[in-house]
């Protein structure tokens, strides 16, 4: 059998690796692209190899001291904190309101951007980018409030799925992505779509939806390469499980927002609480942490969670991935057995005393 890859990024390498791994004797083909750019140091900035060209770049260029990063999402923030690593005056420049939209409610997002904002990196916020001005190389970008110099600008904002191979032929979805069944098949038999290119099922709403991830792009890329070989395989769906870490600010989130749930019409109640992580009398290496728990208003199931903190709760969040994977109510984590050392947390900790505050 002849199958052809189109994409060799998080989604295809995976899919492609369990396709050679574990069904020998098939013929895969690959094809991959990269993108141009007009002016001298204007970046887009998504994948590894993006980021490698950027790092060269001022391994190379030692003038480039003021740097705009358009896109205040998870690899916009990295980098600013990147750029700021290097010594470099950064430009934070996002239409919202604020940093991590798309994962954190406000109580989270104020907490990351007085983060950035401690370490220098200028918020510019609430602006949209109207023109990128240079003569040969890139040296201001111009908002719908002002301008400011750059000697160079990363783009890492509104990156759309890249559906031009199958738009006319393949049923959308309503951001342009293939629309996908379980086995990542698409609307035309033997064509599959992985990775940012589809949707996915989000078992925070029940249904479709569409969540540019890199986990969830590995696992659509091994799901696909077992349908396309013979092997019945289907996805039991994902949360959005994701975290960030920035200048020792850990993050971490799954599920809905309590300000996504209720743009979406859903009914939701939310539980916030914070605490240091272990007993008072552990003294060092003993931080607060922030914790919401989002839950549904009429069946009681967890549908969203987010934790912030310097200390690195992030395995805290798996629970909460499959809280809502397997439909767990918010009371079941009242008196949950969780195991109790003084190195480690409280012996009732965040996640319980979370949990009881619910209404």
């Amino acid at each position: 059998m002849k199958i052809v890859v189109v994409g060799a990024n998080h989604a295809g390498t995976a899919c492609i690796n369990t396709m050679l791994d574990n069904y020998k004797g098939n013929e895969v083909v690959v094809f991959d692209s990269n993108v141009g750019k007009e002016l001298e140091n204007v970046q887009y900035v998504k994948l590894f190899q993006n980021a490698q060209e950027v790092i060269d770049k001022l391994n190379v260029n030692k003038s480039i001291e003021k740097v705009a990063v358009v896109g205040a999402g998870y690899i916009g923030v990295e980098l600013a904190e990147a750029f700021k690593r290097w010594g470099k005056e950064v430009y934070l420049v996002d239409a919202a309101e604020g940093c991590l939209s798309t994962y954190y409610d406000k109580l989270f997002r104020e907490k990351m951007d007085a983060q950035l904002k401690e370490h220098g990196v200028k918020l510019e916020y609430g602006q949209l980018v109207k023109e990128i001005q240079g003569n040969g190389k890139v040296e201001k970008i111009i908002t719908n409030k002002g301008e400011f110099p750059a000697d160079m600008v990363v783009l890492c904002a509104g990156f759309r799925p890249n559906t031009d191979l199958g738009k006319d032929k393949l049923e959308l979805f309503k951001n342009g992505a293939y629309v996908v069944d379980r086995t990542q098949k698409t609307s035309l038999d033997d064509v599959y779509a992985i990775g940012d290119c589809a949707t996915v099922y989000d078992n925070s709403i029940g249904g479709t939806n569409y969540i540019a991830l890199a986990t969830n792009a590995v696992r659509s890329g091994i799901v696909a390469a077992h349908n396309v070989c013979g092997t019945k395989l289907e996805s039991i769906g994902v949360q959005g499980s994701n975290g960030i870490s920035i200048f020792g600010l850990n993050m971490v989130s799954t599920g809905l927002t309590f300000e996504k749930a209720e743009k979406l019409g859903i009914e939701v109640l939310e539980t916030t609480f914070h605490d240091l992580q272990k007993p008072e009398f552990m003294e060092h290496n003993n931080e607060e942490v922030y914790i919401r728990i989002v839950y549904r208003k009429d069946n009681r199931k967890i549908i969203g969670a987010q934790i912030a903190s310097k200390y690195d709760i992030s395995m805290a969040m798996h629970v909460f991935s499959l809280a809502i994977q397997e439909g767990v109510t918010i009371d079941r984590f009242k008196l949950l057995d969780i195991l109790f050392l003084p190195h480690f947390n409280k012996p009732y900790n965040y996640i319980t005393m979370a949990a009881l505050g619910a209404k």
